[in-house]
């Protein structure tokens, strides 16, 4: 089942996609509401939703399918990983520290933006960039999982793109923190949430979802992976991200981004120019993922902003 938020008729609704549309839930249920309730209550919730009205797709204005409470995103991806560390200048090869565990930062989880929304140019950035991920929607509260155990925890799948001014990235990582702003502008979250057990038919013999990723732009294909790629499943990234602590349902957890052409950094690296060149406004970048649909979004001109300032000289001074 495809569950969804959208905008409509001057107002925000949730509910469930069908081939004739959205189907609304009731007024004041979300779809955070329905993935705290579990996915046997969703499901059920759907299908009762099914039997009431629809409005058509070309209709509405899709937004971020919920209101993520938190956003992880990780790295798991080696071919993307070996790409954009040549990129930005940090030699070739993947370090030996990636293998050893899954690795993540939290993202905004008030820049999410919907499916089809534009997407602006973060204030300073000359080199803006996509990101072509899956992200996994946590359906239960838990702490300290096992793999096995995180897997039960699994509500469903969406398209993430994780937008990158990577001009703004590389430096503030060679402060060793980050990143910050080079991320924190705007993610795509989209188009629906697909419910787990829609995509079972993907899993293959190591357990990895075998998806065809690709992204375009102006309609010319710039990559295209499989998710099974990953260098671990979902389920252990669920694991790793509660080790010691605690996820809640309707935390998101981003893949990272996949290799062969995943972004533009990537090709950057291998290709030692910026070819293609970095995203400027008027491009649009279109991510299709087998099983779980398609997100478009234009780049448009950002707000502009002076630099930020420098730090000041320390007096080092120790009394007044």
């Amino acid at each position: 089942m495809r569950f969804a938020t959208w905008a409509h008729a001057g107002s925000v609704q949730a509910g469930v996609v069908s081939d004739a549309g959205v189907h609304a839930f009731p007024s004041g249920i979300s779809v955070l509401d329905l993935v705290r309730a579990g996915l046997p209550a969703a499901l059920e919730a759907g299908a009762a939703a099914l039997d009431g009205p629809s409005v058509a797709l070309a209709d509405v204005r899709l937004l971020p399918p919920l209101e993520a409470p938190t956003v992880r995103d990780f790295v798991a991806f080696e071919e993307h990983v070996e790409g954009v560390v040549a990129g930005m200048g940090q030699g070739g090869g993947v370090v030996p520290e990636w293998y050893e565990a899954p690795t993540f930062y939290f993202t905004n989880p008030y820049a999410l933006i919907g499916a089809h929304d534009d997407v602006a140019v973060p204030p300073g950035s000359q080199r803006f960039d996509f990101e072509l991920e899956v992200a996994v929607v946590v359906g239960r509260d838990g702490a300290s999982l096992t793999p096995e155990q995180a897997r039960e925890h699994v509500f469903g799948y969406t398209v993430l793109n994780d937008w990158s001014a990577r001009d703004l990235q590389a430096r503030e990582m060679r402060v060793n923190l980050g990143p910050a702003k080079g991320k924190d502008s705007a993610t795509t979250l989209g188009p629906w949430l697909v419910t787990a057990d829609e995509l079972e038919p993907y899993r293959d013999d190591d357990g990895f979802l075998a998806l065809d990723m690709r992204v375009r732009v102006n309609d010319v294909e710039i990559g295209q992976d499989l998710l099974s790629n990953m260098g671990w499943p979902f389920e252990e990234l669920i694991a790793y991200a509660a080790r010691g602590t605690v996820v809640r349902a309707g935390d998101v957890l981003g893949s990272g981004t996949c290799g062969n052409g995943g972004c533009l950094a990537e090709l950057w690296g291998r290709r030692g120019d910026q070819a293609p060149p970095p995203l400027r406004p008027g491009d649009v970048v279109e991510m299709t993922v087998e099983g779980i649909g398609t997100i478009r979004n234009r780049v448009v001109p950002g707000v502009q902003l002076p630099p930020a300032a420098p730090a000041r000289p320390r007096t080092r001074q120790r009394t007044t």
